[in-house]
């Protein structure tokens, strides 16, 4: 029962994939990003990473979609004609793709009862009865996260704070100085005209 559930969500993904492709009305895309991000944390239940699941939620479905519909208001709703699609980015994104698959290959399957976490029960107590030890922290999770997998969240807050960085770039959130603040005669600007007939005689 687990199993076709995963598939059927699954198959949500790959059809929700699909309309995003082909639509043309960007908020209707940003919705179905949405629903991929909401569907994907549902997939992420079922396999028992509830944690991922929180955070697939609340990033990729709702903070995401907030700063998606916060750029579309500076642009327009409807997607441009795009020319033809360059053979390159299709190669690049098809290499990418299959590598990525290739370094999945030697997993374990989901639920392996001969998977390493299964096969050596004394690493998961190695981490729960002595992390507090080795690294000070009680809370394991914690401990993993911010010390074993240090060098990994720190990569994490990397793209987290790049990506914050261009959106605020797209949006254009730079202070403009408005029109009444401008000196008549800026630098490298032409001479102001007088404003009346008196400045003119003068």
């Amino acid at each position: 029962m687990e199993l076709l559930v995963t598939v059927v969500l699954l198959t949500f993904l790959v059809a929700i994939v699909v309309g995003i492709i082909v639509l043309r009305d960007l908020l209707a895309a940003i919705i179905l990003l949405g629903m991929y991000s909401l569907v994907a944390a549902g997939v992420f239940v079922v396999m028992d990473a509830v944690d991922v699941a929180f955070t697939e939620a609340a990033v990729g479905c709702g903070i995401s979609t907030i700063l998606f519909l916060g750029a579309l208001s500076f642009t327009r709703h409807e997607q441009k004609p795009r020319g033809h699609d360059s053979l390159v980015a299709v190669v690049f994104v098809v290499l990418t793709g299959a590598l990525l698959i290739y370094g999945t290959l030697d997993m374990p399957y989901y639920g392996d009862p001969q998977s390493p976490a299964q096969t050596h029960p004394e690493l998961t107590q190695h981490y729960l009865y002595t992390s507090m030890d080795e690294t000070g922290m009680p809370n394991a999770v914690t401990s993993v996260l911010a010390s074993y997998r240090g060098y990994d969240t720190l990569g994490e807050t990397v793209v987290v704070f790049t990506a914050g960085i261009a959106v605020l770039s797209l949006l254009g959130l730079i202070r403009r100085r408005p029109e009444d603040e401008t000196p008549d005669d800026a630098p490298g600007d032409v001479p102001a005209l007088p404003k009346n007939d008196s400045e003119r005689t003068s």
